[in-house]
């Protein structure tokens, strides 16, 4: 079930990148991962894994990292923008967009269970996949519904036993 779009970041919480319009008005597949610069597991898998779904899938899918507090320090915006703005820019050099999510209300709002969660959003915006991790588990399922999704023909992160007959067609 798709919650009500209030839950969406406003432009003004768009801090690196393009402002990105809810789901409900995209033509592509997307993914959203929400995140913390404090969460091991998101710097060091869950950002490099969607950029590398950027590399692979480019304009055929919608990308957002959304940096959210739920689950983690509730820290005012002015000393949580400036850090992340860098991190994106500077060290991570992110090739998509990433929104501040503040008060926790977007993850509470799609019932993220921590840090990192992938929200996977059909064209139009049906929530079809909603994912807690970063292990190579939750990585191969997502790979998987981009593939199919965006009509990739390969992959560099299939492991035994993913089964892709699982996901919508």
């Amino acid at each position: 079930m798709t919650p009500d779009l209030p839950a969406w970041p406003a432009p003004d919480e768009f801090v690196y990148g393009p402002t990105l319009p809810p789901p409900a008005q995209w033509a592509r597949p997307g993914l959203v991962m929400t995140f913390n610069l404090e969460c091991a597991g998101c710097v060091s898998r869950g950002i490099p894994f969607l950029k590398r779904l950027h590399a692979e899938f480019g304009d055929r899918v919608h990308l957002l990292a959304v940096h959210t507090s739920h689950g983690h320090r509730v820290l005012p915006r002015a000393d949580v923008e400036p850090t992340l703005v860098k991190f994106a820019r500077d060290f991570a050099k992110l090739p998509f967009p990433v929104a501040l999510d503040l008060s926790g209300e977007f993850a509470r709002a799609w019932q993220t269970e921590g840090t990192p969660h992938w929200l996977a959003f059909a064209p139009g915006g049906e929530l079809l996949r909603s994912v807690y991790g970063s292990q190579d588990n939750a990585q191969t399922r997502l790979q998987y519904l981009l593939e199919e999704w965006a009509g990739a023909e390969s992959s560099g992160v299939r492991g035994s036993g993913a089964d892709s007959g699982d996901f919508p067609g």
